[in-house]
């Protein structure tokens, strides 16, 4: 068994989208969102560059990075540090990344859109995140419903707003 236990895997699985923590050339900090975080396999995690140029120049530049992945209604996820390979147009390995997000194989979750490169992330450290809501004692179940109530709340709110734009 690798580094990513079952729970992590779910949990990437389920959301596929994270944040991605890269090191700017100037030593700044760069954070950017990714829809398409997915397993690769028990040691890898990989995401396509749809439109990431500051995040691919940071890594040919500094190849590590930290990526979370949270879900928002238990508000527990899972970070994940190591280092990345930038895979390119013309490798094999590209081919069957490309392969398995445009049919949906491999679990990867199915996204037809062109990529540039794919990151495959091999992890090296993988910690739990967990909100300070849990300090209180409140079960999973009961954080789940809270935010569940939020969310619904949130879209409704949100697609009343752009009916009224129309």
């Amino acid at each position: 068994m690798g580094i990513l236990n079952d729970d992590m895997q779910r949990v990437v699985r389920q959301q596929r989208f994270g944040f991605v923590a890269t090191v700017c050339p100037d030593g700044s900090p760069n954070l950017s969102p990714k829809g398409t975080t997915a397993v690769w396999d028990d040691d890898h995690l990989v995401f396509a560059d749809l439109a990431s140029p500051t995040t691919m120049e940071n890594l040919r530049h500094s190849p590590v990075l930290e990526l979370n992945v949270v879900d928002v209604y238990s508000r527990k996820g899972y970070r994940f540090k190591g280092t990345v390979r930038i895979v390119e147009k013309g490798e094999a390995l590209f081919d069957e990344i490309c392969h398995a997000f445009d049919t949906g194989t491999r679990g990867v979750h199915q996204v037809q859109l062109p990529a540039r490169a794919y990151v495959l992330l091999k992890v090296e450290r993988a910690l739990p995140l967990v909100s300070p809501a849990y300090v209180s004692g409140k079960s999973e179940a009961d954080t789940r419903v809270e935010w569940a109530e939020y969310w619904v709340n949130v879209h409704e709110s949100r697609m009343a707003e752009l009916e009224g734009e129309e």
